[in-house]
């Protein structure tokens, strides 16, 4: 691994020379944005038929896509927690499917795909953010952030002015090395704890600078949220979206805090444009709010080619 120093150096220069370059995107105000997935759709497929599953994201039409953990850099604590899920799934336990960064970006230029964002656990953030942006920048991860919340980080309101504390600390620490961190919402956190609403808090409390957000569309629905408000509201705070339909409207029967009310609405969860959430009105304010990435996301599908082209059929047509 490079010395510390060489490495802070390489970014800083690199990340000058970006600030130069004009943005090219989204210079039509009425043409869809680039659509990407949210590999947690399929990593059955992807584990069963890595490169044959790449091509066909390619030739559907997506562009971008947000890889999920855990990686050769993750904490051994990350890879082993992630086991007897990673079995259930029909999923490789391997973030990149056994592919070296360098490996992995030759394949996704061969596909023209490219990886913006990943998902990673909190504890390799905290403890190796330096391995995790070296394969950043070899891999063009701008954004690196966490799915969910640990239980134990967000039992009362005091634990959520503690993780407060360490997603402002994960935050500068993820500036340091060239890249971005942020958190992405779950069904928790919407419901009032002592008067408050601990996702508003989240917003509140953590540095606009250091710490963006993920908004997904189907849990931001299902604890009673409004996702337009919160962009709306906070322009320039959201750098990416999960773009998921729901069925019909259905909402957590508790706080939307354990797996066992995630995994009840599985089954609410539809393709794009085939459900009831106003997909192209929330994706338009989301654009105006400054979100850069849309990742179609339709968790563990059974058919994940049928979904992913029904989904980039309907999202790639709309006009926001």
């Amino acid at each position: 691994m490079m010395k510390r120093r060489q490495f802070i150096q390489q970014i800083s220069l690199a990340t000058a020379g970006l600030s130069m370059v004009p943005s090219l995107a989204f210079t039509n105000k009425n043409v869809a944005p680039r659509l990407g997935v949210a590999l947690f759709t399929l990593p059955k497929s992807l584990s069963e038929d890595f490169e044959g599953t790449l091509r066909m994201i390619s030739e559907l039409g997506y562009k971008e896509l947000e890889f999920f953990g855990p990686y050769e850099f993750s904490t051994s604590a990350a890879k082993e927690g992630w086991k007897m899920a990673a079995n259930a799934l029909g999923f490789s336990g391997s973030g990149y499917f056994g592919n070296s960064p360098k490996k992995l970006k030759e394949m996704l230029d061969k596909y023209g795909l490219s990886a913006p964002s990943i998902h990673i656990d909190l504890p390799t953030l905290q403890e190796n953010m330096e391995a995790v942006a070296e394969a950043a920048h070899i891999l063009g991860h701008k954004n690196v952030g966490i799915a969910m919340i640990p239980d134990e980080m967000r039992k009362n309101l005091d634990d959520y002015k503690k993780t407060i504390d360490i997603f402002n600390e994960v935050g500068a620490s993820a500036k340091k090395y060239g890249v971005t961190f942020f958190y992405h919402n779950h069904g928790y956190g919407h419901a009032p704890m002592d008067g408050i609403i601990p996702f508003q808090m989240i917003l509140e409390q953590t540095d606009p600078e250091l710490v963006k957000m993920q908004l997904d569309v189907f849990w931001f629905t299902a604890a009673k949220a409004d996702p337009i408000k919160y962009l709306e509201e906070n322009p320039g705070r959201f750098v990416s979206l999960h773009v998921k339909d729901m069925r019909e409207l259905k909402t957590f029967t508790g706080d939307g805090g354990n797996m066992g009310e995630w995994m009840g609405l599985f089954p609410y969860l539809a393709d794009a444009g085939t459900g009831v959430l106003d997909l192209k009105k929330i994706m338009s304010v989301a654009k105006k709010s400054g979100v850069k990435h849309f990742f179609l996301e339709k968790d563990l599908t059974p058919d994940p080619q049928s979904a992913l082209k029904k989904s980039f059929e309907h999202l790639s047509g709309l006009k926001i």
